[in-house]
């Protein structure tokens, strides 16, 4: 089974996965990361974030594992905390919108997404990853609730300047941002994630009567 976690920034889509997946035992599948990750090698390597083919073939030799928790590694080195800095958060949307990489990419996460139960999480999963997942659910949140939550991931930058940084990249990420007809939003504002947890798993015992 896959459940399809989409949505824009800050709607708690990461969150949402992780403790989904680790409430039913599936495995986690963070495409984000897999972009962020790229995007250190690419920095690390002096590789130009609009250099289309150098990125295609850095995304192809360079496999981005995940291990049994939240770690994350490519080409030898864990990542995990490095892709979540500042110099990644602007970067990643340049790689990100490149077709040729984002096709590599899907065609990894079709094939981690079908080893076994899965919760995948991202922008395009429910349309383009996995349109056959068995539910997608498509999260929301007020803008300013995003930027909040996201302003608690990072240090150094006000809410406001956390805010205008995320409605420049939806305005950048709209093309890479699909939500699918059959989707279910849930609006996470004024939710817990346990509450939110709850309505997703109510949805999938609907789904399995």
């Amino acid at each position: 089974m896959i459940v399809a976690i989409d949505g824009p920034a800050g709607a708690g889509k990461s969150s949402v996965a992780r403790a989904l997946a680790a409430r039913l035992g599936f495995r986690y599948l963070d495409t984000g990361a897999m972009y962020r990750a790229l995007t250190w090698l690419a920095l690390r390597r002096g590789i130009a974030l609009d250099d289309v083919t150098s990125l295609e073939e850095l995304a192809r030799d360079n496999l981005i594992e995940f291990d049994d928790g939240d770690a994350v590694s490519i080409a030898g080195h864990d990542v995990t905390t490095k892709i979540r800095e500042p110099v990644i958060d602007s970067s990643v949307p340049i790689v990100a919108r490149h077709p040729e990489v984002r096709e590599v990419m899907r065609e990894r996460q079709r094939i981690l997404g079908e080893q076994g139960d899965s919760v995948i999480e991202g922008r395009d999963i429910g349309v383009i990853v996995a349109p056959q997942a068995e539910l997608k659910v498509w999260l929301v949140a007020d803008a300013r609730v995003r930027a909040e939550r996201r302003h608690a991931e990072r240090d150094g930058i006000t809410v406001d300047m956390t805010a205008d940084d995320m409605r420049r990249r939806d305005e950048r990420d709209a093309a890479n941002t699909h939500r699918a007809p059959d989707a279910i939003e849930v609006d996470t504002t004024l939710l817990s994630l346990d509450e939110v947890i709850d309505r997703i798993e109510g949805l999938l015992r609907e789904r399995a009567v």
